[in-house]
């Protein structure tokens, strides 16, 4: 009855919040968990849900990802370039586009536009520079010195080093229209509101915090991705009683992450749960700055230790898997590492009474958490769960709470930034699918924020040596085992508090039909249909 009463008080409210949203035959509503709509100029704001509705909808990469099936992990296949090739130097990659590829407003696409795409990232003396998309996309391809010309369909990239992971870095560049740029006056502000991608939809509408509207494009490269949809409506809803409100009211046809106290209601009135697992962790991404408490490998071992992950499951429905180490037990790359970061209060107390605390002497510490954001799950229930674990080993937890874009801008600032207030850890969320995603980027030494996202200033030159032999490792069966021995030494060495891996649960109506739940952050959402 609890529910019921919560979801009704919002349904009134939601419902006139909603009220402008036609439900026409082919419109799929979608109530986001992002406070606004992500950035549309083409490098995403809002982390993986601003990819996943406003990056691989209105625009492409020149790798992507396949998001066809549902019973594999998703994997790399061409995008805009149809191949590519690393020299002998092994620093020198030669890309091939796609021919006959044309933005939303017809201009074609050439290796010219790509170079100038990543002029707007990385170069700040280029006419195109834009700040906003280079807070989202420069820290993505830290492995890019320069690119070039070859011709019309042909460009060069080079890289600092041989790095064997720059497919991937660059599945992450999304490619703008310069002829839009310029037709605009080359003012992003106005190309926000008109952008022009390659991709498989238009974005035809857009009010912040609002809305969003995307249309087909009929014209698209691949036929098996044009949408079937008339249109697809994005509509930022972060409050989750408030999306299960317009879901359960029919304002909204589909929610990302529904709080799992709402799901029975759900289930038990016809909507579709649907999850799978996905290159996903839910953490806390820890401060090695001088005097920071967790350069205590006790005090990191006691904190993993402390919390009980089993007990945590009926908070979230049962919808997560436990964590053993920073990537998912059923990784390709997890190893065998030597410590278990399971349950183990009495093991947990010895050790923090080793590192010098005690009943009379707790350990206080500060964390940024969020209200709501991209893969956070459900962040403010679970981190007062970790508050609680924590408190019974003494240690003492504080929090900064703050909204999930200026989160972001947080963990790129890093650890030592005078804007994160002196908080010693962040609980961030992170997509975990490639070597650098998953492993590199968050301990690199070069990397170190703001130039990187090594938010916690972490730095040894062990693990530096394990990120050069994966970089350096172009044969796939090797470089695994080099993966394998790098995450031993995140779990072994505790080098982040871990909790617990998301399963990307969304509820639906039963009238949308179509929609295979790829194991990755994105979707495609071109296959789908309303009944």
């Amino acid at each position: 009855m609890k529910l019921q009463r919560g979801v009704s008080a919002l349904a009134t409210a939601v419902a006139l919040f909603c009220a402008t949203f036609a439900h026409a035959d082919g419109t799929l509503r979608v109530g986001m968990t992002a406070a606004d709509i992500p950035l549309t100029t083409g490098q995403t704001d809002q982390g993986g849900e601003g990819m996943r509705f406003m990056g691989y909808t209105v625009y492409d990469s020149l790798i992507e990802w396949d998001l066809t099936s549902a019973d594999k992990p998703s994997v790399l296949i061409p995008g805009l370039a149809t191949e590519w090739t690393v020299g002998e130097d092994e620093l020198t990659w030669t890309f091939k586009l796609r021919e006959g590829v044309t933005f939303h407003d017809g201009s074609p696409l050439t290796a010219e536009v790509v170079v100038w795409n990543l002029d707007k990232l990385l170069d700040d003396s280029s006419e195109q520079y834009d700040s906003r998309q280079a807070a989202q996309g420069k820290s993505r391809i830290p492995a890019v010195a320069s690119y070039e010309v070859v011709d019309d369909l042909t460009l060069t990239i080079t890289t600092k080093t041989p790095d064997a992971t720059l497919p991937y870095q660059l599945a992450w560049i999304l490619m703008s229209s310069k002829a839009n740029w310029e037709a605009l006056d080359k003012d992003w502000e106005k190309v926000a509101a008109a952008p022009s991608g390659t991709g498989p939809w238009k974005l035809t509408e857009f009010v912040p915090r609002e809305r969003a509207v995307l249309v087909p494009n009929a014209e698209y490269w691949d036929e098996t991705r044009i949408p079937q949809l008339d249109e697809m409506i994005l509509i930022p809803l972060p409050e989750p009683n408030a999306r299960a409100a317009a879901l359960m009211s029919g304002q909204v046809d589909w929610i990302e992450a529904p709080a799992p106290d709402t799901i029975p209601a759900m289930t038990g009135n016809g909507f579709v749960i649907s999850s799978n697992a996905y290159p996903h962790n839910w953490t806390w991404h820890l401060s090695r700055l001088e005097g920071s408490p967790w350069n205590d490998i006790r005090v990191r071992k006691a904190a993993n230790m402390a919390i009980d992950r089993e007990s945590m499951m009926p908070l979230l429905g049962g919808l997560m898997v436990p964590a053993k180490g920073f990537l998912p037990p059923s990784s390709q790359w997890f190893g065998n590492p030597s410590f278990d970061p399971s349950y183990d209060l009495d093991a947990a107390k010895a050790l923090m009474e080793e590192a010098g605390y005690g009943p009379d002497n707790h350990l206080e510490v500060k964390a940024l958490i969020s209200p709501s954001g991209s893969g956070q799950m459900l962040p403010l229930p679970m981190n007062e769960f970790v508050q609680q674990s924590l408190a019974e080993v003494w240690i003492d937890v504080e929090f900064v709470v703050v909204e999930w874009n200026q989160m972001i801008n947080l963990w790129r600032a890093g650890a030592a930034d005078e804007a994160v207030e002196g908080a010693q850890s962040i609980n961030f969320t992170y997509f975990i699918q490639d070597p650098f995603t998953g492993l590199i980027r968050h301990l690199d030494e070069g990397l170190i924020a703001p130039n990187g996202t090594n938010w916690g200033h972490y730095s040894d030159p062990e693990m530096q040596e394990l990120f050069t032999q994966i970089k350096t490792t172009f044969d796939p069966v090797e470089q695994d085992a080099v993966l394998k021995k790098t995450h031993e030494k995140y779990v072994d060495e505790a080098l982040f508090l871990f909790v617990t891996h998301d399963v990307a649960p969304r509820a639906m109506s039963p009238k949308v039909k179509g929609f295979v739940q790829a194991q990755n952050w994105y979707q495609n959402f071109s296959s789908i249909t309303m009944e």
